[in-house]
C-alpha cells in the first residue's frame, strides 16, 4: 500500500522491531504522533487513525505506528521476561531515536499507555503530549483478568468473516456501537494468515506472565509515574462499557490535575477505537492544539 512504508530497527539487544510511517500529506513539520498498541495488539489497530491524521485535509501529521518484541511483524523474544513494559519502554525510545524524533504525541492503548507512564520517568522530553485510551495509573483486577481469560481460551476462526463473528460475540455487549465493517477491520487487525490458517499475530509466550498474576493480591499502581506524565497536555479516552479502566481512575485522574482533558467513547468497552465517529472529533480537536 502507498498509505504507509514498513521500517525495521534493531532494539537494544538486537531485535528486530517493526514500525508502519504513514508520511504527512502534504509534508508538514507538525509533531508527528507515535501510536502505541495494547497488550498482544500490532500496528494494524491504528491503520483508519492513522490515514485520517496523516491526510486531514487541514492539519495533517506523519503518524507511526509500533509492533512491540512479539507482536506483528517484530522479531519473537525468546526470552519470555523481555515482554514487559520497561523493556518495551526502551524499545520505543530505540524506535523513535533511529528515526530521529526528539519530540512526539503519543496516543497509548492499555499497554501503551502504561508505557507511556514509564517514559514519563525515564525519557519526559520525548513526549509533548499524550493520548491515554482506556488506560490509567490504576486498573482494575477484573478487567485484567477477562483479557487473562480471552487470550488464554481463544479459538482460531477459520476465515476472516467468521473471525469477525466470533469476536462480535464474545465482545459485542461491551461494544454496541461497532458497525458489522468494525467488526471486520477488528478481525483483520487482531488475526493474521500463517501457513494457510488464521491465528492471532502475537507470540502465544506473551500470556505466560498473565498466568503468572496473582490475582488475590492488589495489582501494581503508577501514580507516581502519572504525576509526571500529566505535566504534559494528555487527553484520557475512556470506554463507557469499560471493565480495565474505571469511572472512579478517571475521576481521580482529573481531579489531581484539572488540566487533563477527558471524553467517554460511548457504546464501547476496552479498548475504544480512536478513529470511531464519537472518538475522533476530541483527538482531531486534541492534535491541533500542536
Amino acid at each position: 500500500m502507498n498509505d504507509f512504508e514498513s521500517r525495521f530497527f534493531p532494539a537494544e539487544d538486537g531485535l528486530t522491531l517493526h514500525a508502519r510511517d504513514y508520511p504527512a500529506r502534504p509534508d508538514t513539520r507538525r509533531l508527528p504522533l507515535v501510536c502505541l498498541p495494547g497488550l498482544s495488539r500490532n500496528v494494524r489497530d491504528f491503520h483508519q487513525l492513522a490515514l485520517l491524521v496523516s491526510q486531514d485535509p487541514v492539519a495533517p501529521r506523519r503518524v507511526i505506528a509500533l509492533d512491540y518484541r512479539g507482536r506483528g511483524l517484530s522479531g519473537y523474544d525468546e526470552n519470555a521476561a523481555n515482554y514487559h513494559v520497561a523493556v518495551e519502554c526502551r524499545d520505543v525510545i530505540s524506535v523513535c531515536t533511529a528515526l530521529g524524533l526528539a519530540r512526539c504525541l503519543f496516543a497509548g492503548t492499555s499497554r501503551g499507555g502504561l508505557i507511556l507512564h514509564v517514559m514519563a520517568a525515564v525519557k519526559p522530553d520525548l513526549i509533548a503530549g499524550a493520548i491515554l485510551n482506556d488506560i490509567g495509573p490504576e486498573i482494575e483486577a477484573d478487567g485484567l483478568r477477562d483479557i487473562r481469560d480471552y487470550l488464554s481460551g481463544r479459538s482460531v476462526p477459520e476465515d476472516f468473516d467468521a473471525a469477525a463473528d466470533l469476536l462480535r460475540d464474545i465482545h459485542g455487549a461491551s461494544f454496541p456501537a461497532l458497525s458489522p465493517a468494525d467488526w471486520r477491520d477488528m478481525a483483520e487487525a487482531i488475526y493474521a494468515e500463517k501457513q494457510d490458517r488464521l491465528v492471532p499475530d502475537y507470540d502465544p509466550k506473551l500470556t505466560e506472565q498473565l498466568q503468572a498474576i496473582d490475582f488475590s493480591k492488589p495489582l501494581p499502581t503508577l501514580w507516581p509515574q502519572f504525576e509526571l506524565l500529566a505535566k504534559k497536555p494528555l487527553l484520557v479516552v475512556r470506554g463507557e462499557h469499560s471493565r480495565l479502566f474505571s469511572e472512579r481512575t478517571l475521576a481521580r485522574m482529573a481531579a489531581e490535575v484539572a488540566t487533563v482533558k477527558t471524553v467517554a467513547a460511548l457504546g464501547q468497552g476496552h479498548a475504544p477505537l480512536l478513529h470511531h465517529a464519537t472518538v475522533f472529533p476530541s483527538v482531531q480537536a486534541f492534535l491541533a492544539g500542536f
